[in-house]
C-alpha cells in the first residue's frame, strides 16, 4: 500500500473518537472541511489497462512466394518422374547451398495434389486457379496453417526428377522457393496427364513454415489479462460510485460518523486492491508482450 494510503487508514482509525467529539462541539461544515483535506490528497485512479494485441492468427503477416509457372525447354519420350525424387533432389539443392533439408509434410503433399489433379481436370497452368483458389487457399483446405508459404509449378516432359529440379534451379523465382531459408517442411506431387490435347507431365512443390513452428504466445496468459480488464472497469465504476457516495453525505449523529469512517476505510481498502491487480496485469502484459516479440522474431 502506498504511504499515502497507510497514513489516511491510520489517521482515520486513530481519529474516529476525535472526529465523535469534535461532532458534539463543531458544525458539520467545519468537520467536513477538517476530512477533506485528508480526502483530497487520495491517489487518482490510474487509467485501465488495454491489451493492443489481437488473435495471433489476425496479427501475423503470412508470406506467399508463387514464381511464374516453368515450361519445359526440351521434351523427353522417356519422361518419367516422381514425388520422392522430386523432393531428394530439390534437397541435395539445399545441403549443396548449407541449408538444412525439408520435412516432408503430408498436408502439403495433399495440398500439391489437389493442385495437380485440378490443373489437368480444369485445363489450366498457373497458380490462380479459374475459380480464384491459390496456394494459400489450398494449404488453409487441408488445414495447413502457415506463415510463410510457397509453390513451385512445371510441366512438360523433363527426362527425370533431377533435370526437373535442375530446370526450376535454373529459374531465379523458383530457385528462390528451393533455397528458402525459412521454410522448414515440403510437400510434392507430380501427374501424368492431357493438357490441351497433349501427353505431358505437371509437377506441384508446395513449401512452408508451419504456425507451430514457432513459439506461441500463451492464450491462456492473453485470457487472464483480459479478464483482469474486465475486473479493473468493475472497480472504478465501484470506486468512483464511492467517491460521490463519500462527497455527498451529509452526517449529522455520532453514528453517522461511524458509517461515514468505515466506508472512508472501504474505499481505500478497495483502492489498494485496485492498484494491486494494476500491477500484476502490467506484469502479465510483460510477459504477453515478450512472447509475442519471440514469435516475431522466428516469423520473420
Amino acid at each position: 500500500m502506498p504511504n499515502i494510503l497507510k497514513k489516511i487508514v491510520f489517521i482515520l482509525k486513530i481519529n474516529v473518537i476525535v472526529l465523535a467529539v469534535a461532532a458534539a462541539l463543531l458544525n458539520w461544515q467545519e468537520i467536513k472541511k477538517l476530512y477533506y483535506n485528508i480526502f483530497d490528497k487520495l491517489p487518482e485512479i490510474s487509467k485501465t489497462i488495454r491489451i493492443t494485441e489481437k488473435e495471433i492468427l489476425e496479427n501475423i503477416k503470412r508470406e506467399i512466394n508463387t514464381p511464374p509457372p516453368l515450361r519445359a525447354k526440351i521434351e523427353s519420350a522417356q519422361a518419367y518422374l516422381t514425388a520422392e525424387g522430386v523432393i531428394r533432389y530439390t534437397n541435395l539443392e539445399r545441403q549443396k547451398n548449407g541449408l538444412p533439408p525439408l520435412a516432408v509434410n503430408l498436408l502439403l503433399n495433399n495440398s500439391a495434389a489437389i493442385k495437380v489433379e485440378d490443373m489437368f481436370a480444369n485445363q489450366y497452368f498457373g497458380h490462380d486457379s479459374p475459380d480464384g483458389k491459390n496456394v494459400d487457399d489450398l494449404a488453409e483446405s487441408v488445414g495447413y496453417e502457415f506463415i510463410v508459404i510457397g509453390e513451385n509449378l512445371a510441366m512438360g516432359n523433363f527426362l527425370n526428377d533431377e533435370v526437373l529440379v535442375q530446370g526450376w534451379m535454373n529459374s531465379p523465382g523458383h530457385r528462390e522457393n528451393i533455397l528458402n531459408s525459412k521454410y522448414r517442411e515440403i510437400g510434392v506431387a507430380v501427374l501424368k496427364g492431357i493438357y490441351q490435347g497433349k501427353s505431358t507431365w505437371m509437377a506441384v512443390q508446395h513449401f512452408g513454415l508451419a504456425l507451430t513452428a514457432c513459439p506461441q504466445p500463451s492464450k491462456i496468459l492473453l485470457e487472464q489479462i483480459k479478464t483482469n480488464e474486465t475486473l479493473l472497469v468493475q472497480m472504478e465504476e465501484e470506486l468512483l460510485n464511492k467517491k460521490t457516495e463519500l462527497e455527498a453525505a451529509s452526517p449529522k449523529r455520532r453514528d453517522e460518523y461511524s458509517n461515514y469512517i468505515a466506508l472512508v476505510e472501504e474505499y481505500n481498502n478497495l483502492v489498494e486492491q485496485y492498484n494491486q491487480l494494476v500491477a500484476e496485469t502490467k506484469s502479465l502484459i510483460d510477459q504477453y508482450n515478450k512472447q509475442i516479440a519471440l514469435f516475431n522474431q522466428c516469423a520473420s
